[in-house]
């Protein structure tokens, strides 16, 4: 995902910053760009010179103490201790107009934010995967989000070539909760012997969805599919209807995270 976003704001001209303390990750995410540009160049849909220009907007680095920008898209971890950690270090060497953006797809945009240095700079900035092919963000206001701040956002996702829709911290915000039942509900199917995973995925995009429930969480991956619906679940006070699904917790035990390990639902060795 943070390759991801970080071809996205290249591609729309901005000086981009590719930050991972991990070096094996950026080498990762520096071939995985590479990749996406070529095959934008195979499909005619940029030339050797735009992907040329794209790559050379983007500096991947390891070093916090490189990271100084006017605005930061978190993308790491779902835990809001590591969120709120590399807000604080990065507001440190930061100016006080920065904004932090967190790609959170299920996390309290206003827990984040109170433990946060400046937390009216905090706002929720939520890509769907593949982010450089995924149109919608959701622009998340916390309790303390300042107006500016959402709306500098907003026009930022315009300005990304992306469809931004503002909305207020809640769980799940809107799309996780209301597809919250489109994954659990196709598990529940599988789990009672009802059809296969395959069939659900085949029925699905016959009826015009791109992508069926079980592709489609492998493509997210298992994990962090399975603590959206543990996030949900637990913020809706254990409402039956969240209960995360045995099937993928399961997976999630065995390793088996979807195109990512390889192994999910289906096999991508």
């Amino acid at each position: 995902m943070g390759s991801g976003i970080a071809q996205v704001a290249a591609q729309s001209n901005f000086n981009t910053l590719l930050f991972d303390i991990n070096s094996e990750v950026l080498k990762k995410a520096n071939t995985t760009v590479q990749k996406n540009l070529q095959f934008l160049v195979d499909k005619q849909k940029i030339t050797v010179a735009d992907k040329d220009n794209i790559y050379s907007r983007i500096r991947f680095v390891n070093d916090i103490k490189q990271c100084v920008a006017d605005i930061f898209i978190e993308a790491i971890v779902e835990k809001p201790e590591a969120k709120v950690s590399i807000f604080n270090q990065l507001a440190a060497i930061n100016n006080s107009d920065a904004i932090f953006a967190s790609n959170t797809s299920s996390l309290s945009i206003s827990d984040i934010q109170k433990p946060v240095n400046h937390p009216a700079r905090v706002v929720g900035m939520h890509f769907f995967n593949p982010a450089p092919l995924m149109k919608l963000v959701e622009v998340v206001k916390g309790e303390q989000t300042a107006d500016h701040v959402a709306q500098t956002i907003y026009n930022l996702c315009i300005q990304l070539n992306k469809t931004p829709v503002l909305c207020k911290d809640a769980p799940g915000f809107i799309v996780n909760r209301v597809a919250r039942h489109y994954y659990l509900e196709a598990m529940k199917l599988v789990e009672q012997g009802i059809a296969s995973f395959e069939n659900v995925d085949a029925i699905m995009e016959a009826t015009g969805f791109k992508m069926g429930p079980f592709k489609l969480m492998d493509l997210i991956g298992m994990d962090i599919n399975l603590a959206v619906s543990k996030s949900i679940y637990e913020a809706f006070n254990n409402d039956e209807r969240f209960t995360p699904s045995p099937l993928q917790i399961e997976k999630v035990a065995n390793g088996d995270l979807g195109k990512k390990t390889g192994k999910g639902f289906y096999n991508y060795n």
